[in-house]
């Protein structure tokens, strides 16, 4: 499991404005809403720490996706690519909701501000080439990862509008959890196996049809 890193801060810092996103490929950040009547509270030490780390883990996720995609050329990696820019994008909204510095700012694909994940994403690329089928397990990881982060952020989250954007997070994981067992299953003959959350989570995942996470 990943672990987040404590990030020093002031929670009353201005919001800062974010570095466009690598240009190109996904097209300019979201602009946040901020009604003029709407109050703002502060988020907890934990939320900011969490909101900061699930932006880069998010990042990871993308960037793993993007530079196997170019070894590879397997469909599920370009589709999900996509998705975790949504989910980048989502979680830029509460950064500046929160007026949190987006610590993705000006990096580009495979550059971290936390250095575990940097030393992750390193990882996970270097066992990711060495064959199709090892891809698909390092993204079906990703995932699993994802969700067990996810979860200890809504653990320790107070505010409802962040648990609703972890809920989609955790939605689109889940889905992303399919694909990816589904393309291994389908190149290999084997079915995919827990790597991290227990075997009957993910069993119980699998067996249930894709969602509609922009339903929820």
């Amino acid at each position: 499991m990943l672990k987040r890193t404590v990030y020093a801060m002031t929670l009353a810092l201005a919001m800062l404005a974010s570095s466009p996103l690598e240009a190109g490929r996904f097209g300019p950040p979201p602009q946040a809403q901020h009604p003029a009547t709407a109050t703002y509270v502060a988020p907890t030490a934990d939320e900011a720490a969490d909101m900061l780390f699930m932006r880069e883990e998010e990042k990871l996720a993308r960037d793993v996706y993007l530079t196997l995609y170019d070894a590879w050329g397997l469909a599920p990696f370009s589709n999900i690519a996509t998705s975790e820019q949504k989910h980048m994008n989502a979680m830029l909204l509460l950064l500046r909701k929160y007026r949190l510095p987006d610590p993705a700012a000006g990096n580009l694909i495979g550059e971290f501000t936390d250095p575990e994940l940097q030393d992750l994403y390193n990882r996970l690329v270097v066992d990711g080439m060495r064959s199709p089928e090892e891809a698909l397990m390092v993204g079906g990881l990703i995932e699993e990862v994802d969700m067990e982060d996810i979860q200890s952020a809504i653990d320790r989250s107070t505010q409802s509008d962040i648990d609703a954007v972890y809920e989609k997070l955790m939605c689109g994981s889940r889905n992303h959890l399919r694909a990816f067992a589904r393309a291994y299953t389908a190149l290999t003959g084997i079915p995919y196996e827990a790597q991290i959350l227990d075997q009957a989570i993910v069993d119980a995942i699998l067996a249930a049809p894709r969602e509609q996470c922009n339903r929820r």
